[in-house]
C-alpha cells in the first residue's frame, strides 16, 4: 500500500530526493565522509552552499541587487530579526491574515515596533483575505504580509499597492510552490520544511538598500553581517542546505517554477472540486482566497472527523489531522506531493461519504 504524507510540516520530500540522500549518506562525493560531518569550511561544502544559492536564483529569477541568505531558527526568529534590521523608525504595517500574522505582530512589539494593523479578517474566522485599509501610510518602514497561511487555507496571489513602502513577505508555506515576482518584494523569508527540505534552515532575500541601516544588531539576526559573511558567521545547518540543494536540483529537472505551480493548482482543483460537490465535507474558505498549498475540510462533527483521521491513516492518508487551533482535517499538497496522492484521498473520502451518508 503506497503511503502518502499530507502533513503541513515538515513535509512531504520529493522520493528522488531522499533516494539520493540515502546513497551518498556514508560518503559524499566519495570523500570517505558523511555530509553530517564534513567541515562547514571545507571546499566540499562551499559548492554546495554556492550551488544551492545559484539555483534558487535561476529558480526565482532573483535580481542581482538582493541577498540570500541561509539562517537558522525557522520563521518565527524572523518575525524579529525584520524588524531589527529593516524598521529604524520602528513603525510597522501589517494585514491581519490569521495565527502566523498575529505571531509576527507580537514578536515585532516585542523589540518595541508600533505595528499598525491595515487590515483583519478576524471577523470572518480567517476563512478569507483581509481587505486593505487605503490610503497607507507612506512614512511606514515596511508592510508585513502572509502570502499562504497554513492554518486557515487561505493564499494571496494579487498584492496590496502600498505606494514606496516595501513589502515584507513571510512565504514558509507556499516558497517555490506558487510565483512571485522578487522585486515587488523588499524582503521575504521562509522556513524551508514545507516546499524546500528538511526542518532547520530558513531562506532570507533581501534588497541590498534595506539592510546595514542599524547599527549592534544581535550578530545572529543582523543580515548585513550575514551577507557580508556569505550566511558563514557561524556554523551552518549543513544537512539541511545540503538537502535544500537537492530539492532546488529536482526542482529544476522538473521544468521550474511555471510546471510545479500548474501541477500544483491541478491537484488542488482535484481536491476542491470534490469538496464542493460534496453533501458531507465542507471548505470554508471564500473560493478566490483558497490556498492550493493547505486545504481544510470539516464535516460538522468532531467524532467523525476523527473518523476520518482514524480511517485515512489505516489506508495509507497519513498526516491529516487539523491544526489544533481549528480542528477538523488539513490537507498540505506541496510540490513534493504527486497527483496519485491527491486522488487517493479523494477516493477515500468519496468512499467514507457514501458509507456515511
Amino acid at each position: 500500500m503506497p503511503i502518502y504524507n499530507f502533513s503541513a510540516g515538515p513535509a512531504v520530500l520529493p522520493q528522488p530526493v531522499i533516494t539520493q540522500i540515502q546513497a551518498e549518506l556514508p560518503s559524499f562525493q566519495g570523500s570517505g565522509m558523511s555530509i553530517l560531518e564534513i567541515s562547514h569550511r571545507s571546499d566540499l561544502f562551499a559548492q554546495v552552499l554556492q550551488d544551492a544559492e545559484q539555483d534558487l536564483r535561476d529558480l526565482m529569477a532573483i535580481p542581482d541587487n538582493y541577498h540570500v541568505l541561509f539562517f537558522q531558527g525557522g520563521g518565527t526568529l524572523q518575525f524579529t530579526a525584520a524588524p531589527l534590521n529593516l524598521a529604524p523608525h520602528h513603525r510597522i504595517g501589517l494585514l491581519d491574515s490569521g495565527h502566523w500574522a498575529q505571531r509576527a505582530a507580537d514578536e515585532a512589539k516585542r523589540v518595541g515596533t508600533k505595528v499598525t494593523i491595515l487590515g483583519s479578517s478576524a471577523a470572518n474566522h480567517f476563512n478569507q483575505l483581509p481587505t486593505v485599509v487605503q490610503p497607507i501610510d507612506q512614512s511606514l518602514d515596511y508592510i508585513h504580509l502572509t502570502t499562504n497561511n497554513t492554518i486557515e487555507g487561505t493564499m494571496m496571489t494579487r498584492l496590496p499597492a502600498t505606494g514606496q513602502v516595501p513589502l515584507v513577505a513571510d512565504m514558509s508555506s507556499n516558497f517555490l510552490g506558487e510565483p512571485y515576482q522578487v522585486s515587488d518584494f523588499g524582503l521575504i523569508f521562509a522556513g524551508a520544511q514545507k516546499n524546500l527540505g528538511p526542518a532547520g534552515l530558513t531562506i532570507v532575500i533581501v534588497r541590498d538598500d534595506l539592510i546595514g541601516q542599524v547599527a549592534n544588531l544581535p550578530s545572529m539576526l543582523d543580515y548585513q553581517l550575514f551577507a557580508d559573511k556569505n550566511s558563514m558567521f557561524n556554523t551552518p545547518p549543513v544537512f539541511a542546505i545540503y538537502a535544500a540543494g537537492l530539492v532546488l536540483k529536482w526542482l529544476k529537472a522538473q521544468g521550474g517554477l511555471n510546471v510545479m505551480t500548474a501541477r500544483n493548482h491541478a491537484k488542488a482543483a482535484l481536491l476542491y472540486d470534490f469538496l464542493d460537490q460534496s453533501q458531507l465535507f465542507t471548505n470554508p474558505v471564500k473560493t478566490s482566497d483558497r490556498s492550493t498549498m493547505n486545504v481544510p475540510f470539516v464535516t460538522g462533527q468532531a467524532d467523525l472527523d476523527a473518523a476520518v483521521i482514524q480511517g485515512a491513516r489505516e489506508h495509507g492518508l497519513l498526516n491529516l489531522k487539523g491544526h489544533r487551533l481549528v480542528g477538523g482535517m488539513r490537507a498540505s499538497l506541496y510540490n513534493a506531493m504527486p497527483l496519485a496522492g491527491v486522488q487517493a484521498l479523494v477516493d477515500y473520502l468519496a468512499a467514507f461519504e457514501a458509507h456515511h451518508r
